[in-house]
């Protein structure tokens, strides 16, 4: 079986390339992947699975930090200009993104597989050098690109799919191909956990590229800091600086005591904490009491317990100061994850396969160190009893590092994903009683 995968890899391989380059040229950030949903949805049809997209695969009220109502239809239009399915995009507007795709044959074990698929808010370099630029794929949106490998990810997780589906005969159970939105700001996973699509599932496995060698992968990444993102806005009132300044009530001062006192929060004894306040904003003019401060800012912590105890002192900090200034505040809630990690029975079925592969090697990198919205689904299918596992896979990334204006992958990485993450689905259900032990 493993040859006949092999095979199947190499003869898609092209075909994959393509659609991540088609990915990677039409990017969209979180929540207005329209295009990327309603074309892998219409890919997985036409494979022969189940398809969920919409309010079928979303809890809409746990989506966190989705755009203007005006700034998603713009993005819709903007996708059915840019030759979104029209049967899909009907069902997915007003934020409505991702797709998840399900399969099975007889008894047996629920397997999960999750894709990340939105863009972020970066403008493309357009140096030559850049290997988008030079063979024409580079984002067309303005102030859009792939800057992750995310459209990666989306390829990768259709040729997986198609994999899957030639060989359904050798299935043994059911498998669910998640195509999650709005990861960036770790906004969208909470929505489809929620939703109930985790409940049955027994194991769940993700991946994310990174500037290995190709070939070379983490067999499961752990230690991911559990978030909090939010935005805050201080409400004042305006008065004359220097004709009546004692009429007003200064919310820039109430953001400024915030933020200082926001970074002397004490540490906590059990883990590591992080607090950032990544932008602020206020006041209109110099004359003027500043009425209203923005602020946008994240805490973290080593395990969701400490990620909260952080946040619940942020909270009680801008409360006070916005107190001592007589003004009011808004919480926006923009993202959130809890801490998580691989289990070691799925870390050693993965390094098992590696070696009955060949051609892959074993990073030492086990820890992350940030935050990621998978821990949702790794959390949810653990806490019912099953086992979860998050590889890092190596593309030799390209350019200054993820997130930046240049970033692109190795497009060698495509077989080498291709083979693992479908060999493992079928290693999985071999395995499984074993596994669940």
């Amino acid at each position: 079986m493993i040859k006949g995968i092999i095979n199947k890899a190499e003869k898609i391989e092209n075909k994959i390339i393509d659609y991540r380059r088609d990915f990677h040229k039409y990017p969209e950030v979180g929540w207005t992947e329209y295009r990327t949903s309603s074309i892998i949805a219409k890919r997985l049809e036409d494979l022969g699975y189940e398809v969920l997209v919409g309010r079928d695969m979303l809890n809409e009220e746990d989506r966190m930090g989705l755009p203007s109502e005006e700034e998603l239809k713009q993005h819709w239009q903007r996708a059915k200009d840019q030759g979104g399915v029209e049967e899909y995009l009907e069902k997915m507007k007003y934020g409505l993104t991702g797709a998840v795709g399900v399969i099975s044959n007889g008894e047996g074990p629920t397997v999960a597989l999750r894709f990340d698929i939105d863009a972020l808010p970066i403008q493309e370099t357009s140096e030559t050098k850049h290997n988008p630029t030079n063979k024409g794929f580079s984002s067309v949106n303005d102030g859009v690109m792939h800057a992750c490998g995310h459209d990666f990810h989306a390829a990768i997780g259709l040729g997986v799919a198609e994999i899957i589906a030639e060989n359904k005969e050798k299935l043994v159970g059911k498998v669910k191909i998640i195509f999650q939105p709005a990861e960036e700001g770790v906004r969208g996973a909470k929505s489809i956990v929620t939703k109930g699509l985790l409940d049955d599932v027994d194991f769940v496995f993700g991946h994310h590229v990174k500037d290995y060698e190709v070939g070379e992968i983490s067999s499961g990444l752990s230690g991911y800091k559990a978030t909090k993102k939010f935005d805050v806005t201080i409400h004042g009132k305006p008065a004359h600086a220097g004709g009546n300044p004692q009429d007003g009530n200064n919310a820039l001062i109430a953001a400024s005591t915030a933020v200082l006192n926001l970074y002397s929060i004490a540490r906590h004894k059990d883990g590591e904490t992080r607090v950032n306040v990544g932008k602020m904003s206020a006041g209109s003019g110099r004359n003027i009491i500043p009425d209203e401060a923005k602020m946008v800012i994240e805490t973290r912590g080593s395990t969701t317990e400490i990620s909260q105890y952080m946040y619940n002192k942020a909270i009680k900090i801008i409360k006070t100061s916005s107190e001592m200034q007589e003004c009011t505040y808004d919480i926006k809630q923009m993202g959130e994850a809890p801490s998580g990690k691989s289990d070691q029975v799925m870390i050693k079925l993965v390094e098992n396969l590696t070696e009955k592969l060949g051609g892959y090697t074993l990073s030492d990198i086990h820890s992350s160190g940030g935050s990621e919205d998978f821990t949702y689904m790794m959390s949810k299918v653990q806490e019912n009893g099953g086992k979860a596992v998050n590889i890092g896979l190596g593309a030799s990334s390209i350019g200054d590092g993820a997130h930046s204006h240049n970033f692109d992958i190795n497009e060698k990485a495509v077989q080498k994903a291709l083979v693992l993450l479908s060999t493992l689905v079928f290693e999985i259900q071999k395995n499984h009683e074993s596994l669940k032990l």
